[in-house]
């Protein structure tokens, strides 16, 4: 179950071509952990990390990333000043990570910076973080307010292989294989 949605919700992050995905799932009982755990032999072997970020009763809200990705991401000035404005640790990658669980938990309203963990450029994050109305060039994955252009590709670009990874697993063509290895060796 756990890897039909990943394909469904983090084909560009599985592909290599976008940091992370976050979704939920739904889940009866702690037979969840346990897939998660067996993913992610498969997954760290190839760069990527699936792990646990927010618990309700019966839903689990899940992170995929690509851990040097997230790295590079996260190391930009215009990033480092959004997330050291939230209080985040800047510079320590595993640390914003637990920061952001620490946000998801306690904060009342949705920590929106969360954006910077998906790899949305962080003149976005920042632009929907003033106002999430105002200002908005286009529309997809997230909401563009700098470079219309470059969004509108990558949301098609996104789109595009979510339904060839779709469609190739419908194939039966099993997750380890659609997992990209962008390590460098």
């Amino acid at each position: 179950m756990i890897k039909e949605i990943m394909i469904e919700h983090g084909a560009p992050t599985l592909a290599g071509i976008k940091t992370g995905n976050i979704f939920s799932l739904e889940f009866e009982s702690e037979d969840c952990k346990t897939e998660i755990r067996e993913i992610n032999m498969v997954l760290t072997k190839k760069g990527l990390r699936l792990i646990p970020v927010q618990k309700t009763n019966k839903k689990m809200m899940v992170y995929l990333y690509r851990p040097d990705y997230l790295e590079r991401d996260l190391s930009t000035p215009e990033a480092e000043e959004i997330l050291a404005d939230k209080g985040y640790p800047c510079g320590d990658t595993a640390c914003c990570i637990a920061e952001l669980v620490r946000h998801l938990a306690a904060d009342e309203e949705f920590p929106h910076e969360i954006g910077l963990f998906l790899g949305y450029p962080p003149s976005d994050v920042k632009g929907f973080m003033k106002s999430s109305c105002d200002g908005v060039k286009c529309t997809g994955c997230w909401k563009a307010y700098s470079n219309e252009n470059e969004a509108r590709r990558t949301f098609e670009r996104f789109d595009r292989c979510r339904a060839i990874y779709q469609s190739e697993a419908k194939k039966g063509r099993p997750l380890e294989s659609l997992v990209v290895d962008t390590r460098k060796s």
